[in-house]
């Protein structure tokens, strides 16, 4: 199986090698036949081709069986005019990646940012196509616009496909889990978009009599994300609400570096670690690779799933324990947790777990 690998800015290129030295020691071992392609996005890009994401690569990435995207520095980009396109927009536009899969979890062994005695497990399946974001709820033009210099309109979408097909897919998981989906909105305000966002979960609720659903204005999980988490089993949510709950429950569980993240479409998939680019450590060997290890496992277990290959099933599970396995000795972690490990120190170390 063919997977397109694309660096991206700032500590990109640090974690994706990192991972890259994990998934070929689990290629290896799991024997998944493997091959790897790489291309620029982001300022290479930019500097090369005059645009930070060539239309020629996102069709290219249309024809791979996966795909792994680092970081990118997309606030630091030129006007989208200059040729600052937004490069994850760029994906999850053109291969309709519409579900941005974030799953948090505590791990005993390393301090969390909770209470003391709670603990989390839960995902954040988060639409990713439409909602507030400017560069992506038109066909044409952009989301925003200012009528003046003093004033500025932001139009929001939301349609019942979009939401619906993202409720699916999260009944679809929590019926492999706890069996629980909490609908994250703000209804009481919003009436019309997040009531049809909830109408559209509701509906699709009823095809899962086996899963509980409940929901929650989006203030109100806030607090009971950081007063009792394991409520949760998992939360889906609109574009801008799923994206601010996602980092808070990534960094009460611990730390943002230790969160796997995946886009996915019925049909294409693509790992993302969660956390920015982090630029003023760049080429420093400090960054931490655990969340871009986790997004390619992540991404492994969906090309699994969805091409029927249990061997990459079992290789993904293979590289999420070998990083906790890593984790669990408090001298193998990164700076940022305490030890002592380089970003590629890292993902050797959790390839030499996987060789065994």
């Amino acid at each position: 199986m063919r997977i397109l690998v694309l660096p991206g800015d700032g500590i990109g290129p640090e974690i994706v090698e990192s991972s890259m030295t994990v998934l070929k020691a689990a290629d290896e071992r799991y024997k998944l036949g493997l091959s790897f392609d790489y291309d620029d996005v982001g300022f290479a890009s930019l500097h090369k081709h005059g645009t930070t994401l060539r239309q020629e690569t996102l069709e290219k990435a249309k024809t791979y069986d996966g795909i792994i995207l680092g970081t990118q520095s997309h606030a630091d980009y030129p006007a989208p005019e200059q040729g600052g396109r937004n490069v994850s927009a760029g994906f999850r536009i053109g291969l309709d990646l519409y579900a941005n899969v974030r799953p948090a979890r505590t791990r005993s062994f390393l301090t969390s940012n909770m209470k003391e005695g709670k603990s989390m497990d839960l995902v954040i399946m988060r639409e990713a196509t439409e909602g507030f974001y400017p560069d992506r709820n038109m066909s044409r033009g952009w989301g925003e616009v200012m009528p003046s210099p003093d004033m500025a309109l932001s139009t929001r979408k939301i349609t019942r496909h979009c939401s619906e097909r993202i409720a699916r897919r999260a009944f679809e998981l929590a019926s492999k889990r706890k069996k629980k989906v909490t609908a994250i909105h703000k209804a009481n305000s919003f009436h019309m978009t997040d009531g049809l966002f909830l109408e559209a979960v509701r509906h699709v609720a009823k095809d899962f009599p086996d899963v509980q659903l409940d929901d929650l204005l989006v203030d109100a999980s806030t607090a009971h994300l950081v007063r009792s988490p394991e409520r949760f089993d998992v939360l889906v949510a609109t574009n801008f609400y799923g994206d601010i709950i996602s980092d808070l429950a990534s960094e009460l569980s611990g730390s943002l570096g230790l969160a796997g993240s995946m886009m996915a479409s019925d049909t294409h998939c693509c790992a993302q670690a969660q956390h920015g680019s982090a630029p003023d450590i760049a080429g420093q060997d400090k960054a931490n690779p655990v969340s871009m290890i986790l997004s390619v496992a992540m991404l492994l277990q969906w090309m699994g799933e969805h091409h029927g290959k249990p061997a990459l099933v079992e290789a993904a599970a293979a590289m999420d324990k070998a990083v906790d396995a890593v984790l669990e000795k408090p001298e193998q972690r990164t700076a940022d947790l305490g030890g002592k490990l380089g970003c590629k120190a890292f993902g050797e170390a959790v390839a030499d777990v996987l060789r065994g």
